[in-house]
C-alpha cells in the first residue's frame, strides 16, 4: 500500500472515532446509564475515544505529508480530511441515527466537496 493510500485508509479510521466520541453519546440518556455522573460520564469516555482517534490521525499526518516523504502538503492534507469527516459523518449518522435523512441539498455539498479537492489537487 502506497504512502497516499495508507494516508487515506489511516485517516477514514481515525475520523471513525472522532465522530463516534463526538456524536456516538447523543444516542444515550446520561441520566439513565450515568445517574450521578451525567454529562461528565460522557465527557470522559469521549475523550477516551478520541485517544484513539489521535493514535490514527498524528501517524496519517506524519506519512502523507510532503516534508516526510509523503505525496500530499498541507493544504491538501487538510481538504482530503475534511472530506473524509463529513464521508463518515454522512454515513454513521445515516447508519445510527434513523431520523436523519440525505436531502438534494446534502448531496450538491457533496459535489462542492468533490470541486474543493479537484482544486485543491489541480496544478
Amino acid at each position: 500500500m502506497g504512502k497516499g493510500l495508507l494516508t487515506i485508509f489511516l485517516l477514514l479510521v481515525s475520523n471513525s472515532f472522532m465522530t463516534l466520541a463526538w456524536y456516538g453519546h447523543l444516542k444515550f440518556n446520561t441520566e439513565k446509564l450515568f445517574p450521578k455522573w451525567g454529562l461528565l460520564a460522557f465527557i470522559v469516555i469521549s475523550w477516551l475515544i478520541a485517544f484513539f482517534e489521535y493514535c490514527f490521525q498524528v501517524p496519517a499526518n506524519r506519512i502523507g505529508f510532503k516534508a516526510f516523504g509523503g505525496p500530499f502538503s498541507l493544504m491538501q492534507l487538510k481538504i482530503i480530511q475534511e472530506v473524509i469527516t463529513l464521508v463518515v459523518f454522512m454515513a454513521f449518522s445515516l447508519l445510527f441515527f434513523k431520523t436523519e435523512t440525505l436531502k438534494l441539498n446534502h448531496l450538491i455539498a457533496c459535489v462542492f466537496l468533490v470541486l474543493a479537492v479537484y482544486f485543491i489537487f489541480k496544478q
